[in-house]
């Protein structure tokens, strides 16, 4: 089986990369949904990416959508993003990014307070101190279970997407970087994690692109798995290449360590996906 991108695949993902870089900076960004940016997704087609073209849609499939939550995950787009792509067919203005949807997830809630629909039972949800600042949660009583698996393989995706582009800034640093009059990517030990970076976001993303072309379940909880353990491994070794730099505000790095902790928790967790595998052997 292929699993190289095609040409429109290819021009899907540049499109959606140059989009987010243009519009989104995350320097700036809130604990607050932007919702002219969020309007400016649905008109470019991210939240109906995958309905039918006669409901309004642009009539992709489930690897297109995967792509593009790849590049969110690059940027870390803030905001409940997987929650109204669920919702873009049954929840009107969903789609267009009129409406802002999220839903409970095991025992949190993101972007509570931002949503104009919750899906999910989050009656007597109560505010979580969130280890990530770009990232509200509230956490309910009674949790729910780790939602549908399209759902776990597109946070799978933005994980991806963290881990990819932590790997480039672990390698831009080091280029630029200088010890002892050269580089700290001429050292041994900063080759030798960046290179395992490199291979772990390799490994996340064949399964998480396999699993997109399959929709299996149990692969993507495989996938899921995967991509948890390279964002926040990668975003971990991106911090040891960039030292104490990279604890700073000043630094995007420790934003990419502390979203892929809350990641990590939505969808399938590392326990649920671990003990759906083994049942399955």
């Amino acid at each position: 089986m292929d699993f190289q991108l095609d040409e429109d695949q290819v021009a899907l993902r540049d499109g959606m990369r140059r989009l987010l870089e243009g519009r989104f900076v995350l320097r700036d960004a809130t604990d607050r949904v932007d919702r002219a940016l969020w309007r400016e997704l649905g008109d470019a087609g991210f939240f109906a990416l995958t309905l039918a073209e006669e409901e309004g849609g642009v009539g992709l499939g489930l690897p297109e959508a995967v792509l593009v939550f790849e590049e969110a995950g690059r940027v870390l787009l803030p905001g409940p993003a997987v929650a109204t792509f669920l919702a873009a067919g049954d929840v009107p203005g969903a789609a267009s990014g009129e409406v802002v949807v999220t839903e409970v997830e095991g025992s949190l809630v993101p972007w509570l307070d931002e949503a104009d629909v919750v899906r999910g039972a989050a009656g007597g949800a109560v505010p979580l101190r969130s280890v990530d600042p770009l990232t509200p949660l509230h956490r309910v009583p009674e949790p729910a279970g780790p939602g549908s698996p399209v759902g776990s393989l597109l946070h799978a995706a933005q994980q991806l997407g963290s881990a990819d582009r932590t790997c480039d800034m672990a390698v831009q640093y080091a280029r630029e970087r200088v010890q002892f009059g050269r580089p700290i990517g001429a050292f041994q030990a900063v080759k030798h994690l960046c290179a395992q970076m490199l291979v772990r976001a390799e490994l996340a993303r064949g399964a998480v692109y396999a699993a997109a072309v399959t929709g299996d379940a149990l692969e993507i909880s495989g996938a899921k798995l995967l991509a948890d353990d390279a964002a926040v491994r990668n975003a971990r070794d991106c911090l040891q290449v960039h030292g104490g730099m990279g604890f700073t505000w000043e630094a995007d790095v420790h934003l990419h360590l502390k979203r892929a902790w809350v990641r990590a928790e939505l969808g399938r967790t590392a326990r649920e996906a671990e003990e759906e595998l083994a049942a399955a052997l």
